[in-house]
């Protein structure tokens, strides 16, 4: 059974920053790769970025692109999305996802794995 623990969310004035960590648990992850979707009140649940096992692919949702970015830390399975330059439009409930394969994809519905998801919420 994988586990998915996501942290660091917030509540943050617009033009902040804001690390997000998920930890991952319950199997190894040598084929996996990892991603961030958000969802806002109403909305659907939208991709943000994905990464590799890796490290070495990385993909981002053209909204975020050049304000986030995410890492992963092999030793600690854990996976960071690193937000700055934050905007209020940035706030959503934002979820930590793994899929069994070493292709990323912004397509929510490969992941296999979801966390329980963490709370960002970015005031103007």
């Amino acid at each position: 059974q994988v586990q998915l623990v996501e942290s660091g969310g917030g509540l943050v004035q617009a033009g902040g920053s804001l690390r997000l960590s998920c930890t991952a648990s319950g199997r190894t992850f040598s084929s996996y790769a990892f991603a961030w979707f958000r969802q806002a009140p109403g909305k659907e649940r939208e991709f943000v970025a994905a990464i590799s096992r890796s490290g070495g692919s990385t993909y981002y949702a053209d909204s975020v692109k050049g304000r986030f970015t995410i890492t992963i830390d092999n030793a600690k399975n854990t996976v960071y999305l690193q937000m700055n330059s934050l905007k209020p439009e940035d706030t959503a409930v934002y979820y930590c996802a793994a899929r069994r394969s070493v292709v990323v994809s912004s397509n929510r519905m490969v992941y296999d794995y979801w966390g329980q998801g963490t709370q960002v919420t970015v005031s103007s």
